[in-house]
């Protein structure tokens, strides 16, 4: 009840209903941030909710390709399960690895297990501090409960503005194979710029993303 009140208050100040009926859910890397976004109708805008800071990171700028290398994966994913009895407090399972993973990474170890959790440790995961995840998760099972049975999940290394994409440039620049990755991701995330909308996700044969 105490998260759900601060909820509303936060949701009724946008002009958006409570419990949400379509939320998503958008992670910077580099920034250690995870962004809420809502609307009321399927047609409508998004708009911009909360932010939570993620409190630990594992890895280093790029996506998850091997079981064990502790990388956060980035791409465009979905939740999958909710486990309210976590090693971590509360967690939320993502669907990594998704089809473009599976073609992309370790064909035999690709790994998997990437949860949003509590408790501000992670070696690939993205954890918030356990009063975070009590509220995001109850906002996560509202959502799902009001008929939102996959709630996306979209993480990228940095923000893929003019600042990101010089830092990206500058601190990876001989890394070809993950700058064309990030170009295709950058064209997910021009598009919600532009629109604040977001594409079906969709993959051609080689796992890149299709938009």
């Amino acid at each position: 009840m105490k998260c759900n009140d601060t909820l509303a208050k936060l949701f009724h100040k946008q002009g958006l209903k409570y419990p949400p009926q379509d939320i998503y859910v958008r992670s910077f890397k580099s920034n250690n941030e995870m962004e809420i976004w809502a609307r009321d109708e399927d047609t409508a805008a998004y708009k911009l909710v909360k932010k939570y800071r993620v409190c630990a990171l594992s890895g280093i700028l790029g996506p998850k390709r091997l079981e064990g290398d502790h990388q956060v994966p980035e791409g465009f994913y979905f939740i999958e399960d909710f486990n309210p009895k976590s090693d971590f407090y509360l967690s939320l399972l993502i669907n990594y690895p998704n089809y473009s993973d599976l073609i992309l990474g370790d064909k035999n170890k690709p790994g998997g297990d990437i949860y949003i959790h509590g408790g501000c440790v992670t070696v690939g995961c993205l954890p918030l501090t356990d009063q975070f995840i009590q509220e995001f998760y109850v906002l996560c099972l509202n959502a799902k409960l009001n008929g939102q049975n996959y709630i996306p999940v979209h993480i990228f290394p940095t923000r893929f503005d003019r600042t990101g994409l010089n830092f990206l440039g500058k601190m990876y620049k001989d890394e070809t194979e993950k700058h064309r990755f990030w170009v295709n991701l950058k064209a997910g995330y021009d598009y919600f710029e532009r629109h604040r909308r977001i594409l079906p996700v969709m993959y051609n044969p080689d796992g890149k993303y299709v938009f």
